[in-house]
């Protein structure tokens, strides 16, 4: 039997006011709490972003303490939240230079630090997620703004709602280790 995630929002810095438990995803954490300031993850992982409707930018968060949501890097308060389901299996993405899976495509079923390095392609336009949830990264080695997906196709990151100045240079397979 799989180990069930939890969060726990608290409208206030400091995990204190009024608390939201979740297990699951919310669109709108603002219909049980004011606003949401800092929270805990007690198990699993999830994304956390500052728009409702999981739009906006995204966190990944893992088990511990988040008192701020500032120390985050968010510019405004948590707003909805995505819980990721844990793989046990094989990982395997698809990604290629341009958008609708053009220019030659690759095959990953692990980390990538850098497409430059690994494929000598600047970034991934689309991708098709076959196996496994990841993490995309604005830049090499995991870092900048960063984007989850689940298994599907993704044809075009602008359809996500993302800047079309956005690119991914790196990726990372979200382990059963949170």
């Amino acid at each position: 039997m799989g180990k069930v995630s939890k969060i726990i929002f608290y409208e206030d810095r400091n995990f204190q006011g009024r608390s939201y438990e979740t297990s699951s995803d919310c669109a709108e954490l603002t219909s049980y709490l004011s606003r949401c300031n800092s929270c805990r993850v007690e198990s699993g992982c999830f994304m956390v972003y500052d728009r409702s409707n999981y739009m906006g930018n995204q966190y990944f968060m893992r088990r511990g303490e988040y008192s701020d949501y500032q120390h985050v890097g968010m510019s405004d308060c948590f707003r909805s939240c995505r819980m990721i389901p844990m793989h046990s299996g094989q990982f395997r993405m698809r990604v290629y230079p341009r958008d609708n899976f053009g220019g030659q495509m690759y095959e990953a079923m692990d980390d990538c630090d850098s497409f430059m390095d690994r494929y000598h392609m600047p970034d991934v336009q689309s991708c098709h997620v076959m196996d496994g949830h990841w993490l995309m990264y604005e830049q090499p080695h995991y870092r900048g703004r960063m984007v989850y997906l689940r298994p599907g196709e993704y044809r075009n990151f602008r359809d996500m709602g993302m800047s079309s100045t956005m690119r991914f240079r790196s990726m990372r397979r979200i382990m059963d280790t949170c």
